[in-house]
């Protein structure tokens, strides 16, 4: 795929900025597996409650998403030069429910757009003012990009036409902050991907009841994988299996399927075909 990530010094200490889900745990082993040392700043407070008392408490901290200012302080005070963005923060958290800090108000109040991509943003370049440096994403998670070709068949049956035309409906939205995932079907788009998320556009196709739709997940061009990174796992493939729909197209080197060896074997089994273009 040709991607190239840093060559961290040995030992290196790497702050996991931690949301729900399995993708926080499964880049936790990797980082230990490269031997370098992780530590924790737990932002949404559904991440998993096990895992995170595993830490020693002075090595595990929760900080609510809009409380910027301890935050930073948190990851100033573990004297650390990496860090890296894990797990489900859901976008809603970032206008519903968050009691933002003094600086988080400042932080706001200088944005022109307010969307995911660019209140991240702008706390990545408030990280670097002390001195930490925020990793792609992607860089522990090597093993669990999708890849090109077929994932969970040996021969596809899906229409090169119509997947041609939904990566092309996807790479639009997704360039205009919309979504990174959409379902078409024979040159027609069925749903795309808001605000709302990618449980919510499968249960939409879904009540059409379309044979040969075909899921597609993507990036934008200049997507920052520092901080948004399209993942697939096990619950979107649930999704897709009730709402009958029999393909799924993930860009190669951008989407993270987390699990990618149970999710694919678990396609083969729902007689979805999963590929990577």
């Amino acid at each position: 795929m040709g991607l190239k990530f840093p060559n961290l010094p040995e030992k290196s200490r790497i702050v996991l900025i931690s949301g729900r889900g399995e993708y926080p745990i499964m880049c936790e082993k990797n980082i230990v597996a490269a031997g370098h040392i992780p530590l924790v700043i737990a932002v949404d407070e559904g991440v998993d409650q096990d895992w995170f008392n595993s830490f020693p408490k002075h090595e595990a901290v929760k900080i609510p998403i809009g409380k910027i200012g301890k935050f930073l302080s948190a990851l100033k005070n573990f004297g650390v030069q990496f860090a890296i963005m894990a797990g489900q923060v859901k976008p809603k958290k970032l206008f519903h429910g968050m009691i933002p800090d003094a600086r988080a108000l400042l932080l706001l109040a200088k944005l022109k757009e307010r969307n995911a991509e660019s209140i991240f943003s702008a706390i990545e370049m408030e990280i670097a003012k002390i001195g930490v440096r925020l990793l792609d994403a992607r860089t522990f998670m090597v093993d669990e990009l999708a890849i090109r070709g077929p994932m969970s068949c040996q021969k596809l049956t899906i229409n090169g036409e119509s997947l041609n035309f939904g990566i092309h409906i996807a790479k639009e939205i997704a360039g205009l902050n919309i979504g990174q995932s959409v379902v078409v079907r024979k040159g027609t788009v069925v749903a795309v991907e808001d605000f709302a998320g990618t449980d919510e556009l499968i249960c939409r196709a879904g009540k059409f009841n379309l044979r040969d739709a075909i899921f597609i997940k993507t990036s934008k061009c200049n997507q920052d994988f520092r901080f948004d990174v399209p993942v697939f796992g096990m619950q979107t493939l649930e999704n897709l299996h009730t709402a009958k729909i029999k393909y799924a197209a993930l860009e190669a080197g951008s989407v993270i399927i987390l699990n990618r060896q149970a999710v694919t074997a678990a396609a083969k089994k729902y007689d979805i075909e999963v590929l990577g273009f």
